[in-house]
């Protein structure tokens, strides 16, 4: 599991039917999407085997992170 954090580069639709998507393929899916669209910034909770593969997500949607690091959850769903 890794947390990173970017611009909002998508409208507030998007980042919803993101959190739906299907793994890519590089293995990474969205568990959730924290956003402040007037702050302009986006925290992507992301389920990925490696920070390779979050890295290799963002890329190819053109999306810069200024950081992301492996998390775990304390709470379970």
């Amino acid at each position: 599991m890794f947390l990173d954090v970017h611009k909002v580069p998508f409208s507030e639709e998007n980042l919803k039917e993101l959190c739906f998507a299907p793994a890519d393929e590089f293995g990474v899916s969205h568990v959730n999407l924290m956003y402040n669209k007037e702050a302009n910034v986006c925290f992507c909770l992301l389920d990925a085997p490696d920070v390779t593969a979050v890295e290799n997500h963002h890329d190819k949607a053109g999306v810069k992170c200024e950081w992301i690091t492996e998390v775990k959850l304390a709470k379970h769903t």
